[in-house]
């Protein structure tokens, strides 16, 4: 069998009108959004963005999962950006009940984990199964020490990553078609969401201000410009950067005449969220991504890196952005001086002991807690491993842990990447996101999302190759087979 760097999927998915029916869903709710914004009636879109989106995801869930996969990444990509536009026009609404949208849209995928979970150990779903225990064993306890409202906001949260991961996994025989819908979502969300960022860092729209002086978040910058940390269109820095970093680490991978744009604004929006734990994870991936490929596409990427280089340093080093720029890198010499830097070595001090003494875990849901008001407020615990023992205990730790590292041991098996470079740089970036959770819980929400998403896809690869290559040795026996029935 003839394997070529990316090789061309069977059927080729088009991104033009068809399907007609799932593209005419998908305009509607567009149209719908854009009508309630600048005719004034965001009132109406408060409720209704959350009604009509879910009707389009079910809609294209069971027609058109192709569009689905892409319809879900937009609504996390920008769903945040509508809510604060909604919050100007028609008051700030600190529940964030807008949100709900795309955890509702992606659970939809809860439907395939259920039919197909015990079959899918025979496929290397067994990751899927320990993480989807972990979660459940974690809901029932937050259903005996906290409120079911409180539950589902963390159930949503921790079940969300893994129920799409597990779509996209199981649907291994359309691998080549989602590899296609998600270079390209990626590729558009990196132009868009970093073009953005960019204009957000220089101009600080009056939306994003105010929705910054509402809810006083002093981690992410004065509420002016060019003393933003860049969040974009999405609801912080950190959660955009992983998604960032994603993007931009596929654009090592993929040919696309929106690369230099999309390079260009993507890399100085993702520097000017000043996360630096995404940062580190950012040249993990790239190291991973490197070691994966064969020599050949090893000196490919090199050359796509220098010319990367070359579009970047220059945007880097004038003004307005320089200075923001320089002054965080400068930070990691001095992170003895640092506040955030200190602040979580104060978290680690503080709550190691809490979560690796809590043996049957605080439960799902109670890293929240409810104001005065009734509006949940997240506990903050800046460790995706402390969080899981905090939240699990250790006995969901261990199922839920045990998934995630029994997933990366298979895709580091697995030699296709050494020619699907899309291979190669999903398991770069599931990697590079493991790699941020002694900084964040980046294993939840749209992080979580990246990062076993881009694993679950590694191993839909993988299975799709081997099919395709036990396929071509069938094939070339039964040619064998007529041969020699010819000839005797």
């Amino acid at each position: 069998m003839n394997h070529t760097l990316n090789t061309t999927p069977k059927k080729r998915f088009s991104f033009g009108l068809e399907p007609p029916l799932g593209w005419t869903a998908i305009l509607a709710f567009v149209l719908f959004t854009a009508v309630c914004i600048f005719s004034g009636a965001t009132a109406i879109l408060r409720n209704g963005y959350i009604a009509v989106s879910f009707a389009v995801g079910l809609f294209l869930y069971l027609r058109y999962p192709i569009l689905y996969i892409g319809f879900t990444w937009w609504l996390w990509f920008v769903t945040p950006f509508i809510t604060r536009i909604v919050d100007l026009r028609s008051g700030f609404d600190p529940s964030r009940f807008m949100l709900v949208s795309q955890f509702l849209v992606t659970l939809l995928t809860l439907h395939t984990l259920l039919i197909y979970l015990p079959k899918s150990l025979r496929q290397g779903g067994l990751p899927f199964v320990m993480a989807f225990l972990g979660v459940f064993y974690g809901a029932l306890i937050g259903l005996i020490k906290t409120s079911p409202m409180i539950v589902a906001r963390g159930v949503f949260a921790w079940l969300t990553p893994v129920t799409f991961a597990f779509f996209l996994f199981i649907k291994w025989r359309e691998y080549p078609q989602y590899r296609q819908v998600l270079q390209r979502t990626f590729i558009w969300g990196v132009l868009v969401m970093g073009a953005y960022g960019v204009w957000q860092f220089i101009v600080a729209p009056e939306w994003d201000v105010f929705w910054l002086v509402e809810t006083e978040l002093k981690s992410m910058g004065n509420p002016e410009p060019l003393g933003l940390r860049v969040w974009s269109t999405m609801a912080s820095p950190a959660p955009f950067s992983a998604v960032m970093m994603a993007g931009l680490l596929l654009l090592l991978t993929h040919a696309h005449y929106l690369n230099i744009p999309a390079t260009a604004v993507g890399y100085l929006s993702f520097l000017l969220t000043s996360v630096r734990t995404l940062w580190g994870a950012w040249l993990i991936g790239l190291v991973t991504l490197f070691g994966s490929l064969k020599a050949q596409s090893q000196m490919r990427l090199i050359v796509v890196i220098v010319l990367m280089m070359l579009c970047i340093v220059p945007l880097t080093t004038i003004e307005p952005f320089s200075e923001t720029i320089t002054q965080r890198f400068e930070t990691f010499g001095e992170l003895e001086k640092d506040d955030s830097a200190q602040v979580r070595q104060k978290i680690y001090e503080e709550g190691l002991n809490k979560a690796l003494t809590n043996g049957f875990g605080n439960g799902v849901g109670n890293t929240f807690t409810l104001n005065e008001q009734g509006i949940l407020e997240p506990i903050v615990i800046d460790s995706g491993f402390l969080d899981c023992f905090f939240t699990l205990g250790w006995f969901g730790a261990v199922f839920y842990l045990g998934g995630m590292l029994l997933l990366v041991y298979q895709v580091f098996q697995f030699t296709e990447c050494r020619f699907d470079s899309f291979m190669a740089a999903s398991r770069g970036i599931g990697i590079a996101m493991i790699s941020t959770l002694a900084g964040n819980s980046g294993m939840l929400e749209v992080a979580g999302m990246v990062l076993w998403g881009f694993l679950a896809m590694a191993l839909a690869g993988h299975n799709y190759h081997v099919h395709e290559q036990n396929s071509f040795n069938n094939y070339q026996l039964r040619v064998r087979d007529e041969e020699f029935e010819v000839r005797s």
